[in-house]
């Protein structure tokens, strides 16, 4: 299957909060944690999103945002009819090369512990880096850019 990639529009905030509840809330229950749609509109207005499409149809997306240190993904969600086909491993490539593209020395991100995407994202050579009661904090090193 081949994928492409979107710049993500205000009218696909539904889309992605939706997406993003059904997929998470089972891990904000094993946690203790509150869902809130508010606070996920808040923070996808100030991040860079990107909707993963196969053909017309958004399959999922992520979410980044960046400083000096790294790339970050915040949020990686694939609708469950395309987990297991390549969405998820095309869609870090991509977020990789922006990574490497755009000069950042590391690319980061925080993954629920019991959450089998880490097993994704070792494999594309991530590293855990630290953890806390909840999650892993995992990053893939670059280097230092040339200046």
């Amino acid at each position: 299957m081949s994928y492409s990639l979107r710049r993500a529009q205000p009218n696909d905030t539904a889309f992605a909060r939706d997406l993003a509840c059904r997929n998470m809330l089972r891990y904000y229950i094993d946690h203790d944690l509150l869902w809130q749609d508010e606070a996920f509109d808040v923070a996808w207005s100030g991040r860079d999103n990107w909707l993963i499409m196969r053909a017309e149809i958004a399959v999922g997306f992520f979410s980044l945002s960046r400083d000096r240190r790294a790339l970050y993904i915040r949020e990686l969600q694939v609708t469950e009819a395309f987990r297991g086909q390549g969405a998820g491993s095309w869609a870090l490539d991509q977020v990789i090369v922006m990574a490497r593209t755009e000069g950042f020395p590391a690319l980061r991100l925080t993954v629920f512990k019991n959450n089998p995407a880490q097993s994704l994202y070792k494999r594309k050579g991530l590293k855990v880096c630290g953890e806390d009661e909840c999650f892993l904090r995992m990053q893939l090193e670059f280097g230092t850019p040339v200046l």
